[in-house]
């Protein structure tokens, strides 16, 4: 069934033992202030070696430390100590072949105008004077002939160093995602009148002496491939363009990448790894929940049919049987996960002894992620709290096994049951409602939240493989509690909903919903709708609603949507892009002073008339019976949103430090 996946396939002169790559993502955390790996960089990639992936893509090691210096620790960089980089990649290397895995160093030629300032140690660098994509108060400087020549220079040095450090092959960030190398090749961004800008061939200038040079030093026959860009998809500055949307694209369309590709083919790169988008359309280069599978392979099926070298694609591939297809179907040579393998390093390994039920899936989230590597955090998964920390964080089995129980069957309770029932715990849990699931059974009703749903089945089928003994409809207090008389015992009884104090609001009204009540269909939802509440929640509230033809109104008091809850910056873009390509009408800066009876009356006086009210109002825990027990029970724990109401990454990670370790 997934005979396309486990194909041997050539990059260059090096032979991988199947078509699954791991894709590179940022290393925070896991880089040494040396610009070395960490041990825990080391458990990280050699734990998804063991588990049969064919290809490990680190993420990007600057080559140099002068033009463009960052703060240390943030990534590796051969150059800056090359005895230190060389002592601490050996051991990586040595080990992941031992499992007949390869593993390239993804090597970045800069940043440029996408750089952090927090990151930078100097004035940000360009090809041209542009504003910094984070603060555009700072102007990027123009970089001299000379620095572009000593940038390609030191690419070359390190790619030797990387070779000698064990490295299988390099893959070079990058003609993709707006980056200083991609800055080069686009006119908006390069206005530069020397041999690096001006004419088609002067915009490729920079890419092709790079591998030109690569090869020339580290050898011909040491493997180079390109992380490509095919299309920026970017309308203007800060402005994507979304799936569908017929608008001029200002950076690179897909006729020129298609160009493009086969000259850089012929100046030595020895495959493409391509993808789509830039940090002005962020949500293509990290695509969130609400972006399609299979993001690129429009793409990069035509990018095939114009080369002959191997190419390879990332973009919610974590579906096998879309993979397989995508194989078979001649669309790519190779698939590449990213979160795939954060979620669950197994992947490959469960793909291949058809386990596939039992893959761990990625929700597209970015909480743990992207989140926490732009923020300087160290890398890790929402739903896999041991990512990033394989080797100290895995839990143990007990010595001691005790009767556990856990009160509350949301996403927090099933990962307590979960991993207590690893450890050798007999665990019994209780829900008062007929399903488990908690606020993410109702979260993940909406059509772009499909791994959801996925993730909930797999709790519940790995629940089931565990024999983990679960009572529905019970409703337990104080006195049942005791009766139980836990050696442990998990409060996860989540979170209800924040009903604000509006003047003529009975939330037993027709008219009135919680989102849980819309969500679930307990209500029927009318055809003119005011939502009160632009958060994440209730800005995905308006999204769906609008998708079904519903007239949405959202209501925010704060000066804009989302301003709490810190959301990724790629799930935040894109669905206020969407929300306003669905001409949701949006009111910030506004407060509800009274309901009536065909609408709400904002306190500056205006009315707004609607069949149905929403209140997405936020969540506080559900605490009470924990505060009860608290004074007579020992051994007893809070987690969840019983805790604190978050998110997702929250309810699980929370779960999984306590049931780990008590």
């Amino acid at each position: 069934m997934y005979d396309m996946l486990f194909q041997p396939m050539k990059i260059g002169q090096v032979e991988l033992k199947n078509r699954i790559s791991m894709a590179p993502m940022g290393l925070s955390g896991l880089v040494t202030s040396e610009g070395g790996f960490t041990p825990r960089g080391v458990g990280y990639f050699v734990e998804r070696a063991k588990n049969d992936v064919g290809l490990l893509i680190t993420g990007c090691a600057k080559v140099e430390h002068e033009v463009e210096p960052f703060v240390m620790p943030s990534q590796p960089n051969p150059t800056f100590n090359p005895a230190h980089f060389i002592q601490t990649s050996i051991e990586m290397t040595e080990r992941i072949h031992t499992y007949g895995c390869k593993i390239f160093l993804q090597m970045t030629f800069g940043f440029g105008r996408v750089v952090h300032p927090g990151t930078a140690l100097k004035t940000p660098v360009s090809p041209s004077p542009v504003p910094n994509f984070w603060d555009p108060s700072i102007m990027c400087r123009e970089l001299s002939t000379e620095e572009i020549e000593y940038l390609i220079n030191q690419f070359a040095k390190a790619a030797v160093i990387a070779r000698e450090s064990g490295f299988d092959g390099i893959e070079v960030h990058a003609v993709h995602e707006g980056y200083l190398l991609d800055q080069f090749t686009l006119p908006i961004f390069n206005q530069r009148t020397d041999k690096y800008g001006g004419s088609p061939e002067n915009l490729l200038r920079a890419p092709i002496e790079l591998i030109q040079q690569t090869k020339a030093l580290a050898g011909v026959d040491f493997p180079v491939m390109l992380r490509y860009g095919l299309k920026s998809y970017m309308k203007g500055f800060h402005q994507g363009i979304l799936p569908g949307e017929e608008v001029v694209e200002i950076g690179r369309d897909t006729t020129e990448g298609l160009a493009i590709a086969p000259l850089l083919e012929k100046a030595g790169y020895d495959a493409f790894n391509a993808d789509g988008g830039v940090y002005d359309s962020w949500y293509w280069a990290h695509p969130p929940m609400y972006m399609q599978e299979g993001t690129y392979l429009h793409l990069t099926r035509e990018l095939k049919k114009v080369v002959a070298v191997p190419v390879i694609a990332a973009g919610k591939l974590g579906n096998p049987d879309l993979a397989e297809k995508a194989l078979q179907e001649q669309w790519v040579d190779g698939i590449s996960l990213g979160r795939p393998l954060l979620a669950d390093p197994q992947w490959a390994k469960k793909v291949r002894s058809r386990q596939t039920d039992r893959i761990r899936p990625c929700i597209g989230c970015h909480e743990a992620c992207l989140k926490r590597i732009a923020r300087c955090k160290p890398l890790s998964c929402a739903v896999n709290p041991v990512t990033g920390r394989e080797t100290e964080y895995a839990f143990k089995k007990t010595d001691d096994p005790k009767s556990v129980y856990i009160i509350g069957g949301g996403i927090s309770g099933m990962e307590a049951a979960r991993i207590s029932a690893l450890r050798g715990h007999k665990v019994s849990l209780y829900e008062s409602t007929g399903a488990l699931g908690g606020h993410v059974l109702e979260g993940s009703r909406t059509d772009f939240k499909e791994d959801d749903r996925r993730l909930l089945e797999w709790y519940e089928r790995e629940m089931d493989i565990l024999k983990i003994e679960v009572t529905m409809g019970v409703t337990a207090d104080a006195s049942f509690v005791r009766s139980l008389k836990p050696d442990i015992l998990f409060i996860a009884t989540g979170s209800k909903p924040v009903i604000p104090p509006i003047p003529g609001m009975n939330t037993g009204e027709e008219r009135v919903f919680t989102t849980r009540q819309a969500l679930l269909g307990e209500k029927t939802v009318g055809e003119k709708v005011i939502i009160i509440g632009g958060g994440l929640v209730g800005c995905e509230m308006a999204y769906w609603l609008s998708g079904t033809g519903r007239q949405v109104t959202l209501l925010e008091k704060l000066p804009a949507l989302m301003t709490l809850g810190d959301v990724p910056y790629p799930n935040k873009m894109m669905l206020l892009e969407l929300l306003e390509q669905k001409k949701i009408s949006a009111f910030t800066n506004v407060s509800v002073k009274a309901f009536f009876s065909e609408g709400v009356r904002l306190e500056d006086g205006r009315d707004f008339q609607a069949d149905s009210i929403i209140l997405a109002t936020g969540y506080r825990p559900e605490n009470s019976l924990y505060k009860e027990l608290y004074p007579s029970l020992n051994n007893m724990y809070l987690i969840g949103d019983a805790l604190q109401s978050i998110n997702i990454k929250h309810a699980i990670w929370s779960a999984y430090e306590v049931a780990s370790g008590v």
